[in-house]
Order: C-alpha cells, then sequence, then structure tokens
C-alpha cells in the first residue's frame, strides 16, 4: 500500500492548465464566501 503513494519526483509531469481553466478557478474563489456564525460555516457563491 505503501508503494501506491511513494513517486519519483522525476516522474511526475508539469501540468498545463488551459487559460479558461485559470480563470474559472480565479473567478469561482473570488466569488466564494465562507461566513461563520457560532460553529458553523455557511458558504455563498456571489454571482
Amino acid at each position: 500500500m505503501a508503494n501506491l503513494y511513494a513517486t519519483n519526483s522525476s516522474e511526475t509531469k508539469k501540468l498545463k492548465p488551459k487559460k479558461e481553466t485559470i480563470r474559472f478557478l480565479l473567478d469561482y474563489s473570488r466569488a466564494l464566501r465562507v461566513t461563520k456564525v457560532k460553529d458553523k460555516a455557511f458558504e455563498t457563491i456571489i454571482n
């Protein structure tokens, strides 16, 4: 089981995401608001 998680860093691929993917993630993170009330957290997407 431990061998599944052990990888050589030279074998990892360099990922090149599309500009659209980066833009989507940035816009999503800007729109996401987390409001904490006592011991609860509410996530709201503001669009």
